[in-house]
C-alpha cells in the first residue's frame, strides 16, 4: 500500500506524537521545550522516511530521532532552560491529606527522576512509559544490550530508595 506524503505524516503523528513527546521531556524536562522537539522530530521522520532501510521497527527509528534531537535541542539551549515542574494541577477527589500525601510521593520521585543522568532517565521512559523491550531500547539509543540492563537496574533501584519512605 503505497500512502501519499500528507497521508504518511498523518501516520507519523497519530502513532507516534504521545510517544516522541514523552522521550522529548524525559530529556529537556520542559514541556514547550518538549512540544518543540515533537515537532522537528516528527517533521525529520516524515522527511526521512523515504530513506528507512526496515533495520529496525518504525517506532524505535521514531524514537532514536527523538531521543537525538532532544539531546541536540538540549545542548543548543542549556542556558535558557526555564523550569520543567509545569504539570496542570489533577482534580481533587480524595481527601486533602490523601492528595498533600500523593503530591509529596510525586515530588520525591520526580526529584529521584531529574537526578538520574538523561541516558538513564531515556532508558527508564522507554521501558516504563514507551514498553519497549531491551532490544529496542539498545536500538533506539544505539547501545549494548548489556548496558540498557545495567542502566535500568540502577535507575530503578534509584528510584526505588527515594520512594522507599511512602510505601
Amino acid at each position: 500500500m503505497d500512502l501519499d506524503e500528507a497521508e504518511q505524516l498523518r501516520l507519523l503523528v497519530r502513532e507516534y506524537s504521545a510517544a516522541i513527546y514523552r522521550v522529548a521531556l524525559s530529556i529537556v524536562r520542559d514541556s514547550a521545550l518538549a512540544e518543540d522537539v515533537t515537532q522537528d522530530t516528527l517533521m525529520k521522520a516524515w522527511q526521512a522516511l523515504p530513506g528507512f532501510r526496515g533495520e529496525s521497527s518504525l517506532r524505535s527509528w521514531v524514537l532514536r530521532i527523538a531521543h537525538n534531537t532532544a539531546i541536540s535541542t538540549l545542548r543548543k539551549r542549556r542556558d535558557v532552560l526555564a523550569d520543567p515542574n509545569t504539570l496542570p494541577e489533577r482534580e481533587t477527589r480524595g481527601s486533602v491529606e490523601r492528595d498533600a500525601q500523593d503530591r509529596a510521593v510525586m515530588a520525591e520521585f520526580t526529584q529521584a527522576l531529574e537526578e538520574l543522568d538523561e541516558l538513564s532517565r531515556s532508558i527508564v521512559v522507554l521501558r516504563e512509559l514507551e514498553h519497549q523491550s531491551y532490544e529496542e531500547i539498545a536500538t533506539t539509543l544505539d547501545l549494548p544490550l548489556p548496558t540498557v540492563k545495567t542502566r535500568l537496574f540502577r535507575a530503578r533501584r534509584k528510584l526505588a530508595h527515594a520512594l522507599e519512605g511512602w510505601k
